[in-house]
């Protein structure tokens, strides 16, 4: 059977064209020639790979694809050299460096080790601080302009990290965290940001790889006004990007952002907003003001919905689903809380600082203005400043700032500057999609669509599906035929209807990790009052447990954890779920949203392994044993 369409990538595509994904009734009519062999939901399909010798001109491979789409994980946030905080933290990987750490090859690293991906990634983004890059330009390459100013020598030759915390607040925090940031006087101008831009988008097209790796081109927008975390990940569809890009100095305000967006897409070209960290955005993330300080209006909501289609669940820096201290029935809301973040800034956490009250307060809002501004599908990174792009293993967690975070004595009692007790890092997360093909056109259409998911580490892939009528699946390939033909994908909206919608879910274990304890289905909704309303589903789950009539909880899964050697076993949980709900109290008249949660059987947390590895007692004040997960994107319904 030939492929539904096809990708090249020396030509532009334009949505609608050939390099767009299919439409839902597309893929539901296909799937149903297609064999049996190519409708796995788990089989990453992927081109043959030619070798090419230099100066020999040959045919551009063909990705081939899979309509019932292939799950792919990457990472959408990471910082290199480029980032001025990151390099003056030690960082010395280049974009092109971290590129090739992510496609699985050994890069070398400041002190001189090597460190190499146990698994290659799928896709990645590079997306340093867009602030800096330029003065990071001219403090790497010896015929930038400005290299020789006296305060660029002093940042090169920085070692103790007491000044180097100094540095990095006078030249930075101090500015970039007030509501006018500056330029440093040490900046060469544009042409520098420029020069700096050129080189990210060059080392991103030269690691791209159609149908093995994507490198996705981007950076951030770090606005922090008055210490509140308002930063944006920019991500393209292809290599259609402007000469440079604008950093917080240039624009002040999300809206203005979106403007720049709104710009770029007028100039043909295509991209997209990811907000991070919204635990410390001082309950600006998800607002009922504008940045100017006027009431959220259908202008801004349509803006928002339109630029930014994800939301980054979980990084280095905390875990933004949700916080114990506002969820306290959701037994599983005291997930890496990172509760010292608090600490700076003049930071305290809001419920509304967190991504299930941001769901909550924005089908809220489409009830007021008809148009969901908060309407995010999830996707995962890490925030590394290290350059090693999604290192997120457990056992392997060496920090992510260089020695603010690098030792293990800093880990246990130090902190990163202005952030975050070392203790309360998380080794971050990684975003997932479900694409026809590892493209760039394929991951970011899937993107735009937010059938994504986000996963605290672990390679764990988690599916749902809902619709009226979706009866209980006999096996994954099944569920996804039937959820494309009759109902809608993660990230989608059901279609008006008075009847009660089921939910179709299945997970999967990473296959080098732990089993799965569960699979949850999250619900939110706001009634006709405006009162907000949420409830937690045991959808299905491993061994003979059964949910307690009293306390409406299922018995927790059990826990196979050593501490004293920091290793577990599966002889708990199960390598995979499937199964179905029925929303039986579906009001047709309020407004909802329901996301699919999938939770891992316990197992050691990073600071037990340094701990064992180290000799040392068990960190008393975090927890010695975590269970890891995935975070489906809600599925909507509007009245």
């Amino acid at each position: 059977m030939q492929p539904l369409f096809v990708s090249r990538p020396h030509l532009h595509r334009r949505p609608g064209r050939l390099g767009a994904a299919p439409t839902q009734p597309l893929v539901a009519a296909a799937t149903r020639a297609m064999p049996m062999s190519l409708l796995r939901p788990s089989t990453l399909v992927l081109a043959m790979c030619c070798a090419v010798s230099v100066g020999v001109a040959a045919e551009a491979t063909v990705p081939e694809t899979n309509p019932l789409r292939n799950a792919y994980f990457g990472e959408t946030h990471l910082h290199t050299a480029f980032s001025l905080n990151a390099y003056i933290g030690g960082a010395r990987l280049m974009p092109a460096d971290s590129l090739r750490y992510a496609r699985g090859e050994p890069v070398t690293l400041a002190d001189g080790s090597i460190a190499q991906h146990k698994r290659p990634l799928d896709f990645a983004a590079v997306t340093d601080h867009a602030e800096y890059i330029g003065e990071m330009y001219s403090t790497m390459y010896d015929d930038a302009p400005g290299h020789d100013n006296d305060d660029l020598k002093t940042l090169r030759e920085l070692t103790d990290i007491g000044q180097r915390q100094q540095w990095f607040f006078k030249y930075v925090i101090s500015s970039n965290r007030s509501s006018t940031p500056q330029h440093p006087t040490f900046y060469a101008g544009p042409a520098t940001t420029a020069s700096a831009w050129d080189l990210i988008v060059k080392a991103a097209n030269e690691a791209n790889e159609p149908g093995k790796f994507t490198a996705i081109v981007g950076f951030e927008w770090s606005a922090a006004p008055n210490g509140a975390n308002l930063h944006r990940n920019v991500l393209f569809r292809d290599d259609n990007v402007p000469k440079t890009v604008p950093g917080y100095i240039e624009i002040n305000q999300e809206e203005k952002l979106w403007q720049w967006m709104a710009e770029q897409e007028a100039d043909g070209r295509h991209l997209l907003a990811i907000p991070h960290n919204s635990n410390a955005s001082k309950g600006r993330m998800f607002p009922d003001t504008d940045s100017f300080g006027d009431p959220v209006d259908l202008d801004y909501a349509q803006m928002r919905q339109h630029f930014e289609p994800l939301i980054e669940m979980m990084q280095v820096k905390g875990n933004s689903e949700v916080h114990r201290k506002f969820w306290s029935a959701d037994e599983f809301a005291g997930f890496e809380n990172a509760d010292s973040i608090q600490k700076n800034s003049g930071r305290k956490f809001h419920k509304g600082d967190f991504v299930r009250g941001g769901l909550e307060r924005g089908i809220a809002l489409e009830a007021e203005l008809g148009i969901n501004p908060f309407k995010y599908g999830f996707i995962g990174g890490t925030d590394n400043h290290n350059g090693l792009m999604a290192a997120v293993a457990e056992d392997g967690f060496i920090g992510a700032h260089g020695p603010e975070d690098g030792s293990v004595e800093r880990r246990r009692s130090g902190d990163v500057l202005g952030w975050i007790d070392g203790k309360d890092l998380s080794i971050g997360s990684l975003g997932a999609v479900w694409a026809t093909a590892n493209t760039r056109e394929a991951i970011f259409d899937a993107m735009k669509r937010r059938e994504t998911f986000a996963t605290s580490g672990p390679r764990i892939k988690l599916r749902m599906f809902g619709g009226v009528g979706l009866t209980p699946p006999q096996d994954p390939v099944a569920m996804v035929r039937q959820g494309y033909l009759l109902g809608t994908h993660m990230g989608g909206d059901l279609a008006p209807n008075p009847m009660p919608p089921t939910f179709t879910v299945y997970a999967e274990k990473d296959p080098l990790g732990a089993n799965l304890d569960r699979i949850q289905i999250i619900k939110g909704s706001v009634d006709v009052h405006g009162s907000v309303n949420e409830k937690i589903v045991d959808v299905v789950w491993s061994g003979d447990r059964r949910i307690d009539p009293a306390t409406g909880k299922l018995p927790a899964v059990g826990n196979t954890v050593d501490l004293t050697t920091a290793k577990f076993t599966n002889a708990i949980g199960a390598p995979t779920l499937l199964g179905s709900w029925t929303d039986d109290d579906f009001d047709p008249a309020e407004g909802a949203f329901y996301y699919a949660r999938a939770i891992e059987i316990p197992t050691p947390r990073w600071s037990t392994y340094d701990a064992v590895r180290n000799g040392l007692t068990l960190l008393d004040d975090v927890p010695a044993t975590i269970q890891e997960r995935a975070w489906g994107s809600p599925i909507w319904y509007r009245p």
